[in-house]
């Protein structure tokens, strides 16, 4: 099992070494990745094309969008993996290559205490003509009280894009979802940026948001492994410092 997790790892990396280096030439934009709540369950033998759409409307600025398109894949009760394409643009007729993602979770318990505990980790790998890379991690934090899960999640973010180490920047994200139907509940999202994690920055550089989500899932066949997941959230508040709007949309194909 160890030997085939750094086989899979090593050939994780040199596909994105690969593709970057093939999609250089395309674009020299540059984004965040998008935010969308990380959760921590066993999804052991699942794949999954997932499909992502968010936005961002600050005041007096043009909307940007992102469509993202990951591959995952579950490697075993515990590791849950996920390579991710991200373009941006202004509109969808007008969008240029932006990042690649390597996303993992790790579940450190499995029911065995009253919150589960995962391990969150992303690297990503902006497009351009200068490599420039960050690192996101930190806990995952996920519990229920009767039908309602709670998350809550602190992550850290290092760029590596100078010589010049820069500071590790603290990000965070919440989420409350009722279970009400198979096919549909109901919650609120949060996200924020406090700025370096040892030196927040004042109340006026610092963004937050929150709002209204919808999740659900519908089964493609009786007795099918297949399934169509989904997730959309309105979020208001700060972004990039500035007052903004945010729409995320998700729709995960699982097999």
């Amino acid at each position: 099992m160890r030997r085939a997790c750094l086989l899979l790892a090593r050939v994780v990396t040199l596909g994105l070494g690969w593709l970057s280096a093939w999609l250089a030439p395309c674009a020299n934009a540059h984004a965040d990745p998008g935010y969308y709540v990380v959760t921590a369950y066993d999804n052991e033998g699942q794949r999954s094309v997932d499909l992502r759409y968010w936005s961002v409307k600050r005041s007096g600025r043009r909307e940007k969008i992102w469509p993202e398109l990951g591959l995952g894949y579950g490697v075993n009760s515990r590791w849950y993996t996920e390579l991710l394409y991200s373009t941006i643009g202004p509109s969808n007729w007008d969008i240029v290559p932006s990042n690649l993602s390597w996303q993992n979770e790790i579940l450190l318990t499995q029911g065995e205490w009253p919150v589960d505990v995962a391990m969150h980790a992303m690297l990503v790998r902006e497009i351009g003509y200068e490599p420039h890379y960050s690192l996101e991690y930190g806990p995952v934090l996920q519990t229920d009280v009767g039908r309602t899960q709670l998350n809550a999640n602190l992550f850290f973010e290092r760029s590596f894009d100078s010589e010049e180490p820069t500071p590790i920047q603290l990000k965070y994200q919440w989420q409350v979802r009722h279970r009400w139907q198979h096919w549909m509940d109901f919650g609120v999202q949060g996200f924020g940026e406090v700025g370096a994690w040892d030196h927040w920055g004042d109340a006026s550089s610092q963004s937050h948001r929150a709002g209204p989500a919808l999740f659900g899932r519908v089964d493609l066949g009786q007795g099918s492994k297949q399934s169509l997941l989904y997730q959309a959230a309105v979020l208001v508040g700060r972004a990039y410092n500035q007052r903004a709007r945010m729409f995320t949309l998700r729709l995960q194909y699982a097999f």
